[in-house]
């Protein structure tokens, strides 16, 4: 009985081991990710370029004005009382376009993922870094991804 043991824990010890080293490269790839995926800043800023998806910057004003906004995205303040309605006027009143949201951190990404899921989105994306970091990466302006003031 040992040895079916000792191949399981191998196999298991492979398989993980696999899918540490692949995640660095899956990391990088540029595909669009589902309702409720994630993207680097990298990934999000190619796809943002290549009109892939339509990135939100849900900060405030004067967060725009501290840090400037990544290149490709669209400013929208998700404290405004019309933020739904603004952003479906935003992506030509579908629901399903890929929408990629970022903030500072990735906190209010994530909160205002949730409720436009909610409010009928189909494809929203988190870039969790944000554009100052989090636990997730280094965030947009340290990876010296560009802006625009």
């Amino acid at each position: 009985m040992p040895y079916p043991v000792t191949l399981k824990r191998r196999a298991f010890l492979a398989g993980a081991s696999a899918s540490l080293f692949a995640a660095p490269v899956l990391a990088q790839s540029t595909t669009v990710p589902g309702n409720g995926g994630r993207l680097t800043p990298p990934q999000a800023h190619a796809l943002a370029k290549s009109q892939a998806i339509t990135l939100i910057d849900v900060r405030r004003p004067d967060e725009w004005a501290t840090t400037g906004s990544g290149e490709g995205a669209n400013r929208l303040d998700l404290r405004r009382k019309d933020f739904v309605a603004a952003l479906t006027v935003l992506v030509g009143n579908d629901k399903s376009t890929p929408i990629a949201l970022i903030c500072a951190r990735g906190v209010r990404s994530n909160a205002t993922s949730k409720r436009l899921m909610k409010a009928g989105f189909t494809n929203i994306i988190d870039v969790p870094e944000g554009m100052l970091g989090s636990r997730a990466g280094p965030g947009w302006i340290k990876r010296g991804l560009p802006v625009r003031r």
